[in-house]
């Protein structure tokens, strides 16, 4: 896992609670930020995921040569 994931991860679970906080005190507004939060979140965990594939793929293409 590198810190791509593990920070889109947060993000994403740091969003969902402001989006229930907001819920909870009829705030509009803190629920859309918890909505936006997770999205960047999911992107850039997305962005990891993307990044440990592609590490992988030069990893094992390196030792087979």
């Amino acid at each position: 896992m590198n810190k791509d994931q593990v920070k889109g991860t947060l993000k994403d679970i740091g969003g969902k609670i402001q989006e229930e906080f907001g819920d909870a005190i009829d705030s509009p507004e803190q629920e859309a930020k918890g909505l936006k939060n997770q999205v960047e979140g999911k992107t850039q965990k997305k962005l990891g995921d993307v990044r440990e594939a592609l590490d992988d793929a030069t990893t094992t293409t390196t030792r087979r040569h």
